[in-house]
């Protein structure tokens, strides 16, 4: 069994790590867990619930600037005699990204492998200053380097990436499904649209107030949750890529509201009419707010791609992000003192993957939050585990194609191995931390791993692109970014069908 050091024990890794782990420990997989994290975090640690994942020793350290990009000695002590004093074998960081490139930076010096939340860094002020977005990239092939010179020491080291849509059942059967057709007919994803809105109504004076997962560093949707997106359409265009075809550069083009924007939408005057009480709370004048957030990072994101191959437009994208839309939350008081989960958000997310003439697939999963009435149908649109993927050909090319197939959850629900695995967003997290623990204990070839370190330089280039998007608009300079998209050869395995190589994985 293997023990684990968990670096930044905040709400996410309480509702995601703790209780995977935890659940590790039952099947033999995990021994000891330790936490890490600054003194403003001990309170709440010194229990747990189900939600939060169970109660564990956690060791302090000083905070410490978050643009070095090597611990402080203090710091890097401290964790040095953790490391000798509890065994430790691994390390999951999820910290603010900010701290990213450093931590990681010192697992692999110890030769830990690594867990690694998403996205891999992001820089402060990144939407506002080229030169910090241009470096997101560039962390990630820093990373990359200290990752590949760590595994001349230490073979078997790995650094995964949690990403839990590649580990979605929906996910790898329309990466099956643009496989098949893109074999049969050569013809590559023409076109892909993608939208994902969580529902954050932040009140104006929360948008000050409340920093976790806020904008106050310069960034927002697109380093918060965008990076699943920037990871998933490029791994789904990879399944349509064949010779000659091969995606090489991608031209990026963001437009973005920031809180000014959002002010304008939605001001004071229009939260105090529809909160009574609001105005005795808030105590910013609008003018106060604006100037505050000023130099906050993104609310809403809609981003235009062109991804190209020899200079051609072979597949036209957008990705549109959204903080600022459709939301249950109704109370002017939060339910906590965060609003990373819970508080009225509501995912609605779609996909509409074009491939020429040949086949259209429509991915909806859209919720509208509270339990469903009696008798109804528990995955049904607008319930908390709704999600159908809608798959149309040509049939009167190919007589043998069907020309439209409804999945929904029971028919998207396949098997991992031994166990079922459900289209929900939480399993697929749960998968995605247990392959990574099957792995340390000798289970999973590296061949199998699903979110492989190397295989991430597409999605750092889209991030980083977003952002110097931004950034050069602020600048007055072309808000148009053209980046290298070539990406290093993918071991043959990871092209088999998901279900194949889920099934031969274990």
């Amino acid at each position: 069994m293997k023990n684990i050091l968990v670096i930044g024990v905040g709400p996410h890794a309480r509702r995601t790590h703790l209780p995977a782990l935890a659940a590790g420990q039952g099947a033999g997989l995990v021994g000891t867990v330790t936490g890490v994290d600054i003194p403003a975090a001990q309170a709440p640690l010194t229990g747990g619930t189900d939600r939060d994942g169970p109660s564990l020793p956690v060791v302090l350290i000083d905070p410490f600037d978050p643009t070095l990009r090597d611990l402080p000695h203090a710091v890097r002590s401290v964790l040095d005699t953790v490391v000798r004093r509890r065994g430790i074998d691994a390390v999951v960081i999820s910290t603010e990204p900010a701290y990213h490139l450093a931590y990681t930076r010192w697992a692999l010096e110890h030769g830990l492998s690594v867990l690694l939340d998403k996205p891999l860094s992001v820089h402060a002020h990144c939407s506002s200053d080229p030169r910090r977005a241009r470096a997101i990239l560039s962390d990630y092939e820093e990373i990359l380097a200290c990752y590949q010179q760590a595994r001349k020491h230490h073979p078997q080291l790995l650094v995964s990436v949690l990403c839990q849509r590649r580990y979605h059942p929906a996910f790898w059967r329309m990466r099956d499904l643009i496989a098949e057709v893109a074999e049969e007919t050569n013809c590559p994803v023409t076109s892909i649209q993608s939208f994902h809105s969580d529902g954050q109504w932040r009140m104006p004076d929360e948008l000050i107030d409340i920093t976790y997962h806020g904008f106050d560093q310069g960034y927002g949707k697109c380093a918060h949750s965008g990076y699943h997106f920037f990871d998933i359409v490029p791994w789904l265009l990879t399944a349509g890529e064949r010779s000659g075809k091969e995606l090489d550069t991608v031209e990026i083009h963001a437009h973005v509201t920031r809180p000014a924007d959002v002010l304008a939408q939605l001001g004071v005057a229009d939260h105090e009419r529809l909160f009574p009480g609001f105005a005795a709370r808030n105590p910013y004048t609008l003018h106060k707010l604006r100037t505050a957030t000023a130099r906050f990072g993104e609310v809403d994101a809609f981003l235009s791609m062109a991804y190209k191959s020899g200079g051609h437009a072979m597949t036209l994208g957008s990705l549109n992000l959204v903080h600022n839309g459709f939301s249950q939350r109704g109370n002017l008081t939060p339910a906590t003192t965060s609003l990373y989960k819970g508080n009225g958000r509501v995912r609605h997310e779609t996909h509409i993957i074009e491939q020429g003439p040949f086949q259209a697939l429509h991915f909806h999963s859209l919720q509208t939050l509270g339990s469903a009435p009696p008798g109804a149908d528990p995955y049904a649109l607008g319930s908390e585990n709704h999600v159908e993927v809608h798959v149309f050909r040509n049939d009167q090319l190919r007589p043998a194609w069907t020309k439209h197939t409804a999945l929904g959850y029971e028919a998207l629900t396949t098997t991992w191995g031994s166990e079922m695995a459900v289209p929900t967003q939480e399993s697929s997290r749960q998968r995605a931390i247990n392959e990574f623990l099957e792995y340390l204990n000798g289970r999973v070839p590296r061949e199998r791993m699903l979110s492989e370190l190397t295989s991430h330089r597409r999605a750092s280039t889209l991030m980083a692109g977003a952002y110097l998007s931004m950034a050069n608009q602020r600048a007055g300079t072309s808000p148009v970014t053209t980046l290298g998209f070539r990406t290093t050869p993918l071991p043959e395995s990871s092209l088999l069908p998901a279900q194949s190589r889920a099934g031969a994985a274990r």
